[in-house]
């Protein structure tokens, strides 16, 4: 999804309100999924998913679990095909074996020939497969926003749908107490886990230069949080929609720009990957991963199923 996240998803105003009664289509659409048959496949299934539409950490979470899982088993990614999320499928493929066709039923059914398990980046809302676990993943400066189905909100689906899921993760750096609490109201057998994305190159990048950064993803805020706990010196900030293909315009510009202002470029590890050999040229990037708290305890979990 191209957006910009519109102020009226984080509280509701006059607009989110003006907008309520196209969420029935949304509510609508999610009923007459859950009612469809649930198909299951000979292959372990882990569906890293979300119900805020973008910038939740799915993407890096489902790489840590492969990175734990691949050790012993045979791994593989199962993401969608959507064309404006090249992106991603392409960080999936730098991460381990990726199987990407025009729907997760075929994915599943050729990823069962020859893997132990599958680890889906997003799904959760593809309601004809019975998963083993269920993981929904929650910026945990964002929460639920303004608890708005989409339009007038940013959920794909009820926060209530959390009662059906196993595992819960809050990926930011905010240590949100009220969330965990809501979450356990709806589903008090839920596992909460909290994480947060720490850089693993941090040592190649020069800390001591100013910076301008650029990104097109759904949190820009969690890029930029980083980038400021680790100490980088930010001049300038230019954010993007989400999965935003930049041209070679725009890049020439932000080159142009950072020349004229002796500003080294940065931007996410998932920007970098949109851009070509030639836009790559002089632009650094943040490979991050996510540390986990209490990751031994979750191991043991995603190890039982």
């Amino acid at each position: 999804m191209k957006l910009i996240k519109p102020k009226f998803w984080s509280e509701r105003n006059s607009i989110s309100y003006l907008l309520y009664p196209l969420s029935i289509i949304t509510h609508l659409t999610n009923f007459l999924k859950k009612i469809s048959p649930k198909k299951e496949f000979d292959i372990k299934t882990i569906c890293v998913g979300n119900i805020y539409a973008g910038g939740t950490g799915k993407t890096s979470l489902a790489i840590k679990i492969n990175t734990i899982l691949n050790k012993k088993f045979r791994t593989v990614f199962v993401k969608k095909n959507y064309a404006n999320q090249q992106d991603e499928i392409n960080l999936l493929k730098k991460n381990g074996k990726v199987i990407s066709l025009k729907n997760r039923i075929l994915s599943l059914s050729e990823a069962q020939k020859q893997f132990n398990f599958a680890i889906l980046d997003d799904g959760l809302q593809e309601k004809t497969i019975k998963y083993n676990l269920k993981i929904v993943c929650i910026n945990s400066t964002d929460g639920f926003g303004n608890e708005f189905l989409l339009p007038a909100g940013p959920l794909r689906e009820s926060i209530n749908e959390i009662k059906n899921y196993d595992i819960a993760f809050l990926n930011g750096e905010k240590k949100n107490t009220e969330l965990k609490k809501k979450i356990k109201k709806i589903n008090r057998h839920i596992k909460i886990f909290e994480s947060i994305y720490e850089p693993v190159q941090i040592k190649k990048l020069d800390r001591t230069k100013n910076y301008l950064i650029f990104c097109g993803i759904g949190n820009p805020h969690e890029f930029q949080n980083t980038l400021k706990k680790f100490k980088f010196k930010i001049k300038r900030r230019i954010i993007y929609p989400d999965h935003y293909k930049i041209s070679n315009y725009e890049i020439k510009k932000i080159k142009t720009l950072a020349k004229k202002e002796n500003l080294n470029i940065i931007t996410t590890e998932k920007d970098f990957f949109r851009l070509n050999d030639n836009q790559k040229k002089n632009i650094n990037y943040l490979k991050i991963e996510l540390k986990i708290k209490n990751e031994h305890q979750f191991k043991k979990l995603i190890f039982k199923i």
